[in-house]
Formats: C-alpha cells, structure tokens, sequence
C-alpha cells in the first residue's frame, strides 16, 4: 500500500517551510568535488525529511542526493521494497543568490518504476503531487487544463542550454524553433510547470536522478510526454545522468522532437 499523498505532502511542505524559507538568501554555502553547491540548508533538509520519512513509513529504504554515491548505487539495485529517492533542494545557486526559483523533489521508487512523486516551491507555496495512474494535483486540488497553442513556433520553451551538445545548443541559440526561451534553475520546477502549462517544450542535457523522479511522473499523469535525446524513455533507477525533451500536448511534443532529429 502507497502512503498517503495529502500526509506526505503536508510533511514536505511543513519541513520546508521550517528549514527553507528563513535561510533563503543568508545561507552559508560551500563547494562540492563536483562544482555543485552545497548550503546548510541541503543537509538541514535531508536530516529531518528522512527523519520524517523513517518514522511514518519504515518499510521503505531513502536515497538522497547528498549521500555518498557508494550507498546509492546500492540502493538502486533492488528497488522492490521502495526506496525514497530525495532532492532536498534543487536550485541550490538560486537558493543561495537569492533568486526566487528553487524547490523539494521527492519520489517513492518501487520495483523500477515511480509511483508517488512531489515537488513544493516553498515561495509560492505550490505543491504538486501526483500517484501513478490517479493524475496530479496542485495544492490537493486536481491541476487545471490548458488551452493548447498552435504551433511550436508560438510557444515558450524551458531549455538549459549548458548541458546540451555544443552544435544543438548552438542551433538553439542561432535559430530557435519557438518564440522565447526561458531556464529555471530547479529541475523538478522545469518539468512540473511544462505540465502546468507554464512552459511549453523543454530540453535538458544532464538530468540526475533526484532531480527528475518526481517530475517526470507529475509530467506523465497531467498526460504529457518526454523522451531523452536518443529517444528512450527518461527515467531509469540510475546515478547516470539523462536527457530530456518534452511537452505537455502530444502535437506538440511531436513536433518538437521533429525539430530535433530524435527517434523512437
């Protein structure tokens, strides 16, 4: 039996709060071996959310993405008791330089595949959730539909051009498909506004695990569809990174995999 959506969601949203919201901008923060950020509030996070987690629901292991990656890999050979799959804080540089766009990433893992998945933005306190096969809710509410837009041409992509092949981020840059491109910062944020209807496209080169579990599932229950860049399917109980493309509308979507020469 899942846990409960609403419980998990309130716990998530109540260590936030807690944690997040008054170190938001005056965190002390230091550097990885792997040039990524770390502040007292990542671990701050983790502590009290697997805390949290191991108290309610014991059954299930907990893979985090400041654990040695040692653990991980251990974790992920044998999913078929559950394992919890966390981001304490993705957007960590936006967290850190004060830039308002950062959030919670958690995922339940069970036998390969996602089947609970949320992700909060303490700073507009919006909770998306989702359970695999019962859709996805903003705030315990079911998440509204769209208006569809005509063409890709018209329409706003979510891209990170960073991680992408120099010649494709290249021709993004030079000769960009839709209307105007925008980069969050907070990959669980990426994938649950594409399903909100607030990007229309999205392209990321280097996914970690933590950081696209929870949105992929929210994506896939608004209905939406994604594919890496050698057209498999996104997720995988991997520590290797992935590669993404997607869009809410499947018109679309084909398009956008059109304009970018991938395959399935």
């Amino acid at each position: 039996m899942y846990p409960n959506l609403e419980q998990l969601s309130q716990m998530i949203v109540g260590i936030a709060q807690e944690q997040l919201l008054p170190r938001f901008a005056t965190v002390k923060s230091q550097w990885k071996a792997d040039g990524s950020l770390l502040t007292e509030a990542d671990l701050a996070m983790q502590n009290q959310i697997e805390q949290a987690l191991t108290t309610h629901w014991p059954q299930f292991a907990f893979l985090s993405e400041e654990m040695e990656q040692e653990a991980q890999h251990r974790l992920l050979e044998n999913t078929d008791q559950g394992v919890w799959c966390l981001d304490p804080l993705d957007g960590t540089r936006n967290f850190a330089a004060g830039i308002p766009c950062f959030s919670v990433s958690l995922a339940l893992i069970l036998k390969q595949q996602v089947v609970l998945g949320i992700v909060y933005d303490p700073l507009r306190n919006e909770c998306f959730s989702a359970q695999k096969g019962q859709g996805v809710q903003l705030n315990g509410k079911p998440l509204g539909q769209h208006r569809p837009i005509s063409s890709l041409q018209s329409g706003i992509g979510l891209v990170d051009l960073k991680r992408l092949p120099s010649d494709l981020a290249a021709r993004l840059a030079t000769n960009p498909p839709y209307s105007s491109q925008r980069s969050l910062g907070s990959v669980a944020l990426d994938w649950c506004w594409i399903a909100a209807g607030r990007g229309h496209v999205y392209l990321h080169g280097r996914q970690k695990l933590w950081d696209y579990a929870a949105g992929s599932l929210i994506l896939s229950e608004a209905g939406g569809h994604a594919l890496t860049l050698a057209g498999e399917r996104v997720f995988q109980p991997t520590l290797q990174p992935r590669s993404v493309a997607a869009a809410l509308e499947k018109a679309l979507f084909h398009e956008w995999i059109s304009w970018l020469n991938i395959t399935h």
